[in-house]
């Protein structure tokens, strides 16, 4: 049963944890904090924010109760990362999933941040949202489009179609049909941690999301391979592939002409295409120039006839 929280209020408060990789330069938290700022919210900052332990931002269960204070904290509207890259998933063990569905709210990141999604949704059913942590939406180079469409989804306004690049509105149908159901997934290679897992990804009767980076063809084949002998993608209804960051050959290191040999799409085509259901390809949906935020466990129509991906339910209530 899905677990719906209220939407971002005028004035909120925007409450930001770390359960992944720390900042790099502290202007980088500055930065969000002043974009929230100017957007007319308040920025709560959990205590170990600026925690460092070489690649992740200090103890998993300091960051797991991070996160637990910042659900409990009846001042906090919406929890925010602060950034992916990488540790989220040794935090699970230590989060309270009795605190996150007594104090449903939305729940933001991405990357990294799916093995949280996916934690939070098998645990407590609380629909959350894909989208930039704190560090993201501080970034000069993040687009108008990426922060406007996550302030459109935290108010409770992004019921409809998920839009596309403004710079490349091109989107491919691998294989057509239609479907609604809810949408569940995120980062490719997080997804891949959580099998074998007490919170292992559950895509039965679901659309299945995924977009990666700097993934070669030939791991994005492994990964589907491993999901196919799970058994996962025959359980899904419908596919949406968000953008595949560097996933071919235009900057990955140098490989043997065997690597080379098959394109990304090559490898989506013979994995996804005989599946038979609606499968939808390069929304942007991932680590690229934009990001259209969305969120996970409700329902969508994914229409690959018409190239559409539309939210049908509300994510907040």
């Amino acid at each position: 049963m899905t677990l719906y929280a209220k939407p971002l209020p005028a004035g909120g408060t925007i409450g930001v944890a770390a359960p992944a990789s720390p900042y790099d330069a502290r202007s980088e938290i500055l930065r969000g904090v002043e974009w929230w700022e100017a957007q007319g919210y308040r920025v709560k900052l959990a205590p170990g924010v600026f925690d460092r332990d070489d690649y992740v931002a200090g103890d998993p269960r300091r960051r797991a109760q991070d996160l637990n204070a910042l659900f409990a904290d009846p001042e906090v509207d919406v929890v925010q990362s602060l950034q992916g890259g990488f540790g989220s998933a040794q935090t699970i063990p230590f989060l309270d999933f009795d605190t996150i569905a007594a104090n449903p709210k939305p729940f933001v990141g991405y990357s990294d941040i799916t093995a949280l999604h996916v934690a939070i949704s098998q645990r407590t059913g609380l629909a959350t949202v894909y989208g930039n942590g704190l560090v993201g939406v501080g970034d000069p180079e993040t687009t108008k489009f990426t922060r406007d469409r996550l302030l459109d989804v935290l108010r409770g306004e992004g019921t409809s179609e998920v839009p596309r690049d403004p710079d490349d509105p091109y989107v491919r149908a691998i294989h057509g049909g239609k479907v609604t159901a809810p949408l569940v997934g995120g980062c490719l290679w997080l997804l891949m941690q959580t099998m074998g897992t007490p919170w292992e990804i559950d895509v039965a009767g679901k659309i299945l999301f995924f977009e990666d980076v700097k993934a070669p063809p030939y791991y994005v084949d492994g990964f589907l391979t491993q999901l196919a002998h799970a058994g996962k993608l025959q359980q899904a209804v419908g596919v949406v592939v968000g953008e595949m960051k560097d996933c071919d050959w235009g900057d990955q290191r140098e490989a043997s002409d065997w690597a080379r040999s098959r394109s990304l799409e090559d490898v989506l085509e013979e994995r996804l295409e005989p599946l038979g259901v609606p499968v939808l390809y390069k929304l942007p949906l991932g680590h690229g120039k934009h990001l259209a935020s969305i969120p996970l466990g409700v329902r969508y129509t994914l229409d690959a006839d018409a190239q559409t991906l539309t939210v049908v339910e509300p994510p907040f209530r």
